[in-house]
């Protein structure tokens, strides 16, 4: 153990989407902190285990990296201890996990996890594993419960499949958020009287395809309402899914700047049109919907 680092109170978990069940449990920790007058930390892993073991399975995160990072420390963790999830780490015995993380890395004087937690090597370690070492002082948080289950990154992932935002962002605790960086397109929507900034998704997780009354900020903290279409555009059959974003009257080079992009209600369906002519309507019919929605 460094006795040179304070002790601290440690908050372990994945944390995607950092949603009201986490929310609960960091409050918990938090307030625990204060009471022992010491600092808040999270210890957490990238990338998520999901993306280790399962590397060829399609994107899945709620939340990037630093945008985890960010809404960890809007609810008050002093710091987050990033730790590599590699062929190293996944091989660790709950033991040494415990040892050479809960211990000589953070110097763990409370423990807080998820009632479900499991740990190490095969998934070995568990909350009776935690509570059975005397260095520290274990706490489990039942998280929070939303209809008859707890809320959970899977259930928000569920609803983002399903193009229900209202109930992904009801789970989060907050308005998801897809951020990316504007790339060059093929230029179509200029040609259709629409153009849009598209957004490739990279590892953000891909909601049911379809069209989108969305708001962005353009990076000026202003947001701005907007029709998106995420998919692959049957029309002109791209290879990966993307964002494509329509903002509503607003005219400016946005090429290599970040959007943030906040889907509100799924309009329609993604669909093949019979020619161009048909699709333009379609268009103009999403575009005066979103307007209204957003109003």
């Amino acid at each position: 153990m460094d006795t040179s680092k304070p002790k601290s109170v440690i908050a372990i978990g994945n944390f995607d989407g950092v949603h009201k069940g986490h929310a609960a449990l960091l409050t918990f920790a938090k307030k625990l902190a204060l009471v022992e007058n010491m600092p808040l930390k999270v210890l957490t892993f990238e990338p998520h285990p999901r993306q280790f073991f399962k590397p060829g399975n399609a994107p899945f995160r709620l939340t990037p990296e630093h945008v985890k990072e960010r809404r960890l420390k809007e609810l008050g963790v002093d710091a987050v201890e990033v730790l590599i999830f590699n062929a190293i780490m996944a091989k660790l015995s709950a033991d040494m996990f415990i040892d050479m993380m809960l211990v000589d890395l953070v110097n763990a004087a409370h423990v807080v996890v998820g009632h479900d937690f499991h740990f190490g090597h095969g998934r070995t370690g568990s909350i009776e594993t935690l509570k059975a070492d005397k260095r520290f002082v274990t706490h489990t948080v039942i998280l929070e419960e939303s209809g008859a289950a707890p809320v959970s990154s899977t259930r928000i992932r569920e609803s983002l499949v399903g193009g229900d935002i209202s109930a992904a962002n009801d789970l989060l605790g907050w308005e998801w958020e897809i951020e990316g960086v504007v790339i060059h397109g093929d230029k179509r929507g200029r040609e259709l009287g629409y153009p849009t900034a598209n957004i490739p998704l990279a590892e953000t997780l891909c909601p049911a395809h379809g069209i989108y009354a969305v708001r962005v900020n353009i990076g000026d903290g202003v947001w701005r309402p907007a029709a998106a279409n995420i998919g692959l555009r049957p029309m002109f059959e791209v290879k990966s899914p993307l964002l494509e974003v329509y903002l509503l009257d607003f005219d400016a080079d946005l090429y290599g700047r970040t959007l943030y992009v906040r889907p509100v209600k799924k309009l329609r369906d993604e669909a093949k049109f019979k020619d161009l002519e048909e699709l333009k309507s379609a268009m103009s019919a999403d575009v005066e919907m979103a307007r209204n929605i957003l109003a």
